[in-house]
């Protein structure tokens, strides 16, 4: 007796012989023919070394050994069949992890997203990393993350990356600004102002020097901050003013106005970003599928920007 020789097939075989009563009908029913289903009970009643069929009063009934190999053979399907219902849920999306690695002013939208998402999909285990633009850049470049979310992609050829919602950059003043009630505000008068910012190497701070840059302007005097929220609490101080996403600033924001200055707001977008040269799991291929589908349920919709889809295109053409 050798049990190395069964295989997944002869148990198959022997399950559908037992379940539907005759050799006639389990071949029909597995599209066999009936000398090869009997030419595999024998090779199974070999291997096992026992007889899995007896005679008694013309009616052919299980062994001993034939009702625990029917047992152990259930469990074994049993098993396999409910690997297959893992593997389905697996490769829908519906199982698994992946990791998603967001810039720091993205926080204050994406769990609209994730959330939802999260209740959709109980059984995806996901991990959520937030950083600066420098921080994210490192973990791109390490490939610690399965999806990342910049406001502007890191430049490398293995970015593939698709815009998903607008980011628009206002800037903001103290309510009591002398300019807070004033229409069309020139830049020019705003340009002996501290100017509350992000660490250099920050998104919002590379776009808003290189709009300066395109006008041949400079500004004067700066201070840096850690945070949006030290920005904001700054400027509603009256430290200064600030060039912000208009996603920072909650729906009701006392002591800060936005000042409407001429060529604001300043226009960027978000983007889902994935790598070329990395397998996106089937539960980070689900999200984005999500995201392309749920997108304006669950964030504003006048800032929807939805192009996932192409991504997810983009994905599949590179896996094949």
């Amino acid at each position: 007796m050798n049990l190395r020789h069964l295989t997944f097939r002869l148990l198959e075989v022997y399950v559908t012989v037992v379940r539907t009563g005759s050799v006639t009908a389990a071949a029909r029913q597995l599209h066999l023919t009936q000398p090869t289903v009997s030419q595999q009970l024998k090779r199974l009643a070999e291997t096992v070394g026992e007889p899995l069929f007896s005679s008694v009063s013309g009616t052919t009934e299980l062994t001993d050994a034939g009702r625990e190999l029917y047992r152990t053979a259930l469990d074994v399907t049993g098993r396999f069949e409910d690997f297959q219902d893992y593997l389905a849920e697996l490769q829908g999306g519906h199982r698994g992890r992946f990791s998603i690695a967001l810039v720091n002013t993205a926080q204050y939208v994406l769990p609209r997203l994730l959330g939802p998402y999260s209740q959709a999909f109980p059984d995806v285990d996901m991990t959520v990393h937030i950083g600066n633009r420098q921080q994210l850049l490192e973990r791109f470049e390490r490939q610690m993350d399965d999806i990342y979310v910049f406001s502007h992609p890191p430049s490398s050829a293995q970015v593939m990356a698709a815009r998903f919602l607008r980011n628009p950059l206002v800037m903001i003043a103290p309510e009591t600004h002398p300019l807070a009630q004033g229409s069309s505000i020139p830049i020019d008068a705003l340009l002996n102002e501290r100017l509350l910012q992000r660490e250099p190497g920050s998104a919002t701070r590379m776009l808003f020097e290189s709009w300066l840059q395109g006008r041949g302007l400079q500004w004067s005097k700066g201070l840096q901050m850690a945070s949006n929220e030290a920005i904001r609490v700054g400027v509603a101080s009256g430290m200064g003013v600030a060039v912000v996403s208009a996603h920072v600033l909650p729906t009701a924001h006392p002591g800060i106005c936005v000042l409407p200055v001429s060529g604001f707001p300043i226009e960027s977008h978000w983007h889902f970003i994935i790598r070329r040269d990395r397998r996106l799991p089937h539960a980070g291929e689900g999200f984005l599928g999500f995201a392309a589908e749920a997108l304006e349920q669950c964030l504003p919709a006048e800032y929807i920007c939805n192009e996932v889809a192409g991504l997810l295109s983009q994905n599949q053409a590179v896996k094949a």
